[in-house]
């Protein structure tokens, strides 16, 4: 039985003051994946917790489908700190913060963007399931955006996850914007826009602005683990929220749960399973 699937991680959080952006969680999809008749269990990582104080961003929780695990998602870099690895790299924080490295392997993300030590010390952007995290040019007055997610049909229809967070700054400009694909938004100096990761997108949160003050960091997004066959190959599998695309059958898991895999009436262990991205 041969599956294809989608499986991304809890997104990075942004970092606390100047703060870099959390990096997307690892993205990872396949077709032609073998299962057998079985229960599976599926667990579906959280996204990173934003920090109120001067703190670096918290790394999202892995999500992961039988054998694949995706990885979550580094947080922010903050004050000269250099992002945290994941499945993507959070962002470094203002002040030169280096950017941080995806190190997820098999790849599953991109680096975040590096921090500035010029013009109200710009975060860098978080990186994203498609692309990298900015580093804000020399001069500039805003923070790194978030690196683009990637698109996925899986579902039925094309949906794009996997954005990057974008950063924040200490005074007057713009935070960063997230990338497509449900990254969030970076503040400024007086915490304006910060904005957490979507749901279900794995997409990194927004970099805090400036220290204290009470206002969090924007948290990371949730992860979620899709499962897609061909139904005429199957018998009736149970698990996640069950929907129909012609004539295929797609399993979603929003939070963490069990797929029960059934081969139809009479047939052995090796009947084809799809599932897809």
């Amino acid at each position: 039985m041969e599956v294809e699937y989608l499986v991304v991680a809890g997104g990075g959080s942004g970092a606390g003051g100047a703060g870099g952006g959390g990096g997307a969680g690892g993205y990872r999809t396949a077709t032609g994946f073998t299962v057998t008749s079985q229960d599976y269990t599926i667990t579906v990582g959280a996204g990173g917790v934003g920090p109120s104080t001067n703190n670096v961003g918290a790394d999202g929780g892995n999500s992961i489908f039988d054998s694949t695990t995706a990885t979550g998602g580094g947080g922010g870099g903050n004050n000269g700190v250099t992002g945290r690895t994941g499945g993507s790299a959070g962002g470094g924080g203002g002040d030169s913060g280096g950017a941080g490295t995806a190190t997820a392997s098999p790849t599953q993300g991109n680096n975040g963007g590096a921090g500035k030590s010029a013009s109200w010390y710009p975060g860098g952007g978080g990186g994203g399931a498609d692309a990298v995290g900015q580093t804000p040019a020399t001069g500039s007055s805003n923070g790194g955006n978030g690196g683009a997610g990637t698109a996925s049909s899986i579902s039925g229809s094309s949906v794009t996850r996997g954005g990057g967070g974008g950063a924040g700054l200490n005074n007057t400009g713009v935070g960063g914007t997230g990338g497509s694909g449900g990254g969030g938004n970076g503040g400024n100096g007086s915490n304006v826009g910060i904005t957490s990761g979507a749901a279900n997108t794995g997409g990194g949160g927004g970099g805090h602005g400036s220290n204290g003050g009470g206002v969090a960091a924007g948290s990371g997004g949730s992860g979620i683990v899709i499962i897609r066959y061909l139904t005429a190959d199957f018998g009736t599998c149970t698990g996640g929220t069950i929907t129909t695309d012609g004539s295929y059958t797609i399993h979603t898991f929003t939070s963490s749960g069990t797929w029960t895999a059934v081969a139809p009436s009479g047939a052995t262990n090796t009947t084809n399973f799809f599932l897809m991205m």
